[in-house]
């Protein structure tokens, strides 16, 4: 016997404005029958292509440490830069700056409540790169 994963969970300060910010990056959606908004402790983000689910749930204690696990995103077009550029005006924060002299690496940023993912090079980059 096995599991599968649910969606993924997030405890935040402020689960509407977090999935917000996130829904804006990914492109991702609200349910159709139960609508984020303002004030809502729990919000549910989801993909309708490959159904994967983001679930922000608001909790009192503030975010203390590094994260143990974090997204890492691919843009599905344009370039690893011009990502980083759309997440830094949606009010991502950088945190490190990984990239290469060859056009590799990644850079590291923050979401507005300081979790951190990283976004990587597109697959034509990957691609591109001998």
């Amino acid at each position: 016997m096995t599991s599968f994963v649910s969606h993924t969970t997030i405890d935040c300060r402020d689960a509407y404005h977090l999935s917000e910010f996130w829904r804006a990056l990914l492109g991702y959606a609200m349910e159709d029958d139960d609508p984020n908004e303002p004030g809502h402790e729990e919000c549910l983000i989801l993909d309708h292509d490959s159904g994967h689910s983001i679930l922000f749930i608001e909790v009192p204690e503030p975010k203390s440490v590094k994260n143990r696990m974090h997204f890492d995103l691919r843009p599905r077009e344009g370039s690893r830069d011009a990502e980083i550029a759309r997440a830094l005006a949606l009010g991502a924060t950088q945190v490190d700056d990984r990239r290469l002299a060859d056009g590799r690496g990644w850079v590291v940023l923050a979401d507005p409540e300081g979790n951190e993912f990283c976004i990587l090079r597109s697959l034509a980059e990957v691609a591109a790169t001998p």
